[in-house]
């Protein structure tokens, strides 16, 4: 048995266009992601506006003030144990430190930045030879490079006039960096 011949279509009517339907859809999902990524072009270009216009801002130093009617605002760190740089041999460095803010407010929020903090201070600590913290001035500095770590966590850079000014004012929260204990071997 052969196959019956399929019936002709009808005189006048033209056959499904199902192509033009699809090239529509098609048309229509490519022009709506072009305005989606367009969209989001727009609003990552103006994000960053907005952020390049905030860091005008930090630069300009915001004032801080330390109330020295109130007594000092102290907040303890956990201790830290570290490897020191290889260099001469294997040391390490256990210290304790404490950082004093410029106020109550400033040592809640803290917490908040404690883990980024610690971070921070345990590479420093690690990339310095026993040499390098073995006088005073050695600890001195290694206690500004922890400040100057600890605030730009929380969002202040140093000054470049800060080591001349002469009022000492506080450019950042974290005013000081103080050894509870230090202790390399």
């Amino acid at each position: 048995m052969s196959k019956a011949p399929a019936p002709a279509a009808a005189e006048g009517e033209a056959p499904p266009k199902k192509s033009k339907k699809l090239l529509i859809i098609i048309l229509v999902v490519v022009l709506l992601l072009v305005v989606a990524g367009g969209a989001a072009a727009f609003l990552l270009m103006s994000k960053k506006k907005g952020d390049h216009d905030d860091n005008a801002h930090e630069a300009e130093a915001p004032k801080l003030t330390m109330d020295t009617s109130k007594p000092p605002t102290f907040v303890n760190l956990d201790p830290f144990t570290v490897n020191l740089a290889p260099a001469e041999g294997s040391h390490y460095l256990q210290v304790v430190l404490v950082l004093k803010v410029v106020d109550q407010t400033v040592a809640d929020q803290l917490k908040v930045y404690m883990p980024e903090i610690r971070h921070e201070v345990n590479l420093l600590l690690s990339s310095k030879l026993p040499s390098e913290i073995a006088t005073v001035e050695g600890r001195e500095a290694l206690a500004d490079e922890i400040m100057v770590r600890t605030n730009y966590v929380l969002g202040f850079d140093k000054p470049k006039d800060a080591d001349r000014r002469r009022d000492k004012a506080p450019w950042g929260p974290i005013t000081s960096v103080l050894f509870n204990s230090l202790i390399v071997q």
